[in-house]
């Protein structure tokens, strides 16, 4: 009997690096760069999540990495996983973002296009988005954190069968 092939991983870092905190997203990506398996995908531009519907395709797994909306603890990390419908509570504070992940994802379930059988964000609680601020000092210290947790789950769920 064949083994079934390894799920496919794809990390993709969010938000627009020209907004503080909100470039965190990007900023972990590129970190994680060299530290990833062979064969993991990573996105590491802040990219229209639209274009996401079509970069996700035949990836099993999805992990996004943003920046939460300000809620009164900067650079507490968050983890949210789905492998069906977001909850609409979560939808607004976990994105700055005009149209967010959770949009793409419900538009590519609409119009029956293929969307990753998982889905986990990782976002850090921004302190600050203003436009041509630096990575607050709280934002950047959760960031090597983050870094281990998003490396060791990809290495959980990229040995899965």
């Amino acid at each position: 009997m064949s083994q079934a092939a390894p799920p496919r991983v794809l990390v993709v870092g969010l938000g627009n690096p020209d907004r503080g905190d909100d470039g965190v997203g990007v900023l972990l990506a590129t970190r994680l760069a060299d530290s990833l398996p062979d064969g993991v995908g990573l996105l590491t531009g802040g990219r229209d999540v639209l274009s996401l519907i079509d970069d996700w395709a035949g990836y099993d797994v999805m992990l996004a990495l943003d920046a939460a909306a300000p809620m009164g603890h900067p650079g507490r990390v968050h983890r949210l996983t789905s492998s069906g419908e977001w909850p609409v509570e979560t939808q607004a504070p976990l994105s700055g973002h005009a149209l967010g992940l959770f949009e793409a994802l419900a538009l590519a379930r609409t119009l029956h296009l293929p969307v990753p059988h998982s889905v986990v964000i990782f976002a850090i609680e921004a302190a600050d988005l203003t436009p041509g601020a630096p990575l607050s000092p709280a934002v950047a210290a959760a960031m090597p954190g983050m870094v281990e947790r998003v490396v060791d789950e990809v290495a959980r769920r990229a040995a899965r069968t």
